[in-house]
């Protein structure tokens, strides 16, 4: 192919999804020249998979990307049509905002904010070549060429592809190649990783059908409302309101007997049981037809039926995600109740795609073997927009400080979801599209909702990404926090008729002498709200500073506990191991464990006791070899 030379960049950014706007974003707010590379700019931020954002732990993981300086709890604040807390029910370690978006009004406002952007170019084009030359023992990227042969040389390239690498749609019998919703795929970008080195796996997702709204029969369905309440993502959000002016209801159907019987009739044409699906897809979030093998015993699947923006007529049927054949969909679709006369606008599809093996980075996201070249999103084989986002973001800074000549940023496991997202990448790898949750992390109760910004608005301050403005608001929100727990240890509730009334009424025990406010509320029966009838004084409060005094008050000895198992992590991450270390000297350790060590070449002791067929024992031998060859290591 004949080439040109374009231009010179600082950073190339392939791909516009969610992870490729929070990479570009970053590194043209740190000042460096950009350019953020798209196969289509009608489909810059697009949501092919689900109209929504948040969810169980991905909702932490929007705070988080906000905290940091991100953009895209700001932006689903301005897009939201309907927002839950999930998890009210148990404590708020595991409490997690999701909101219905407007995918349409999404994407006008991720790209207004793109090419408003100052040093960031907005090209569509695929990029179909990485150009790297040997420097320093390993390659170091240098340029990108699309595929009409324009070369643009960067000093870094943050690859963001989502599903479109290779990508192949796959209903029934029906495959073919393609990108998400019916865009071009990039059949050639894999090549060239793999050319220079880069270990490639098949990954496989899909999409539920979505269905026109007035076809729908509402009456039979279950309504669901959204919250009274709602706290906004971000920070930046000043003045909350609904897309569209108003919050809209979503529903819940329910399979049954005829749906479970029409799928187990026609699995012999599922791609999914018939071999033509060779991608591994998500373990938590499956098909329905492999839910209806998996849990043969269950009677009936919920399934939740969304909007999918203001200015549309599409829903979309979460939990229905299928690649059957599309005569068989709409069979199945027809025997839930409420959808006998439901009219398919677009067919359910399963997607395969190529994504990297995660084990090749370093825990900044750039390649080991590769300098310059970085991974973000689905592209290092996770799922779900929010995980691709806070991905994209980390990606990006680092990019940017590297080229700066500041240290780059590692999150540790104990400091947040994003820490532990990308630690669980980095070192144990995925057999399929990882997916965050609160059971991944060992440290819930101190990566709360509520204090994200407590715990990285810091970092995002210092890397430049929070200004001094935001981050002035943030420290007067602390200090309101700390008076208001202040005040409520050291308030003394006398006895009395509206005390014991409120006891009573909660079903607490009563006390016949003075209590301290603090005493009450650390009562499971009781919380702020519910003791205002005996606290006649408190101040008028935003409702977020009222929370965040509640919670250090009511889980105080709980976040002590974990604060002190995180300060004995943090000596395993502070011990770090030399870079050109050669594992096979380390006499003793056991030769899994040697071979996983030259693999993964992991930085400090605390990651490699995370790497899967490490023992306890090859730890303790490797400290004693460090102890003996290095001496004691910070």
């Amino acid at each position: 192919m004949q080439t040109f030379k374009a231009g010179k960049i600082d950073v190339a950014v392939i791909g516009a999804g969610h992870a490729g706007i929070e990479a570009a974003l970053a590194c043209a707010r740190l000042g460096l020249s950009t350019a953020l590379f798209t196969i289509n700019l009608d489909a810059v931020g697009n949501m092919p998979c689900n109209p929504s954002i948040g969810g169980t732990g991905k909702g932490h993981l929007v705070y988080e990307i906000d905290a940091l300086g991100g953009e895209m709890g700001f932006a689903a604040d301005q897009v939201t049509l309907q927002s839950r807390l999930l998890n009210r029910s148990k404590g708020p370690a595991v409490h997690s905002k999701r909101v219905q978006a407007d995918r349409v009004l999404y994407r006008e406002i991720m790209k207004k904010t793109l090419e408003n952007q100052q040093n960031l170019l907005l090209i569509q084009a695929e990029i179909g070549e990485i150009v790297t030359e040997e420097e320093g023992g390993k390659r170091a990227l240098r340029a990108v060429i699309t595929r009409n042969g324009a070369e643009w040389a960067c000093r870094a390239a943050i690859v963001c592809a989502g599903t479109f690498l290779n990508g192949r749609v796959i209903t029934g019998e029906n495959a073919y190649a393609s990108g998400p919703d019916g865009m071009l795929p990039a059949t050639g970008l894999s090549a060239s990783l793999e050319a220079n080195g880069v270990r490639l796996m098949r990954f496989k997702t899909g999409t539920p059908p979505r269905i026109h709204a007035d076809s729908i029969d509402y009456d039979k369905l279950e309504l669901q409302e959204g919250d009274d309440v709602v706290l906004p993502f971000s920070s930046r959000t000043k003045d909350f309101a609904f897309a569209g002016g108003r919050q809209l209801p979503c529903h819940i159907a329910y399979t049954n007997e005829r749906t479970h019987e029409i799928i187990r009739q026609n699995l012999h044409r599922s791609p999914l049981y018939g071999g033509e699906i060779k991608g591994v897809g998500p373990r938590y979030c499956p098909s329905i037809e492999d839910k209806v093998v998996r849990f043969a015993d269950k009677e009936r699947h919920q399934l939740f039926v969304e909007p999918m923006g203001i200015g549309t007529k599409e829903v979309y049927l979460q939990g229905f995600s299928s690649s059957m054949p599309e005569e068989v969909q709409s069979e199945m679709l027809h025997s839930l109740v409420g959808f006998e006369h439901a009219q398919v606008m677009r067919t359910a599809y399963a997607i395969e795609y190529d994504c990297a093996d995660p084990t090749q980075l370093f825990a900044t996201l750039e390649f080991k073997e590769i300098g310059g070249l970085y991974g973000a999103g689905q592209f290092n084989g996770t799922s779900g927009y929010e995980e691709a986002a806070a991905q994209g973001l980390i990606a990006g800074i680092n990019a940017s400080l590297t080229i700066l000549g500041r240290e780059p940023v590692v999150l540790p496991r104990s400091s947040s979801y994003i820490g532990t997202l990308i630690d669980d990448l980095v070192t144990k790898g995925t057999n399929e599209p990882y997916r965050m949750m609160t059971s991944r992390s060992e440290y819930r109760l101190l990566l709360r909702q509520d204090n994200a910004d407590e715990r990285l608005i810091g970092i995002g301050h210092d890397v430049g990404l929070v200004d001094e403005t935001r981050y002035a608001a943030y420290l007067e929100k602390a200090a309101a926090i700390e008076r208001e727990q202040k005040r409520i240890e050291t308030t003394n509730v006398p006895p009395s008729p509206i005390l014991q009334a409120l006891l009573d009424e909660k079903g607490s025990t009563r006390t016949s002498t003075g209590i301290k406010l603090s005493e009450l509320m650390r009562r499971p029966e009781l919380d702020y709200d519910a003791l205002a009838p005996v606290d006649p004084n408190r101040p008028d409060l935003p409702r977020a500073v009222k929370l965040g005094a509640e919670i250090r008050i009511k889980y105080g000895g709980y976040i002590k506990r974990q604060l002190d198992e995180a300060e004995k992590f943090k000596k395993l991450e502070s011990k770090l191991l030399p870079p050109d270390i050669d594992y096979e000297q380390v006499k003793g350790i056991r030769i899994e464990a040697m071979q996983k060590l030259q693999k993964f070449r992991p930085a400090s002791i605390g990651q490699a006791s995370r790497i899967s067929g490490i023992s306890p024992a090859d730890i303790t031998v490797l400290l004693i070899y460090l102890s003996q060859k290095y001496g004691e290591r910070e």
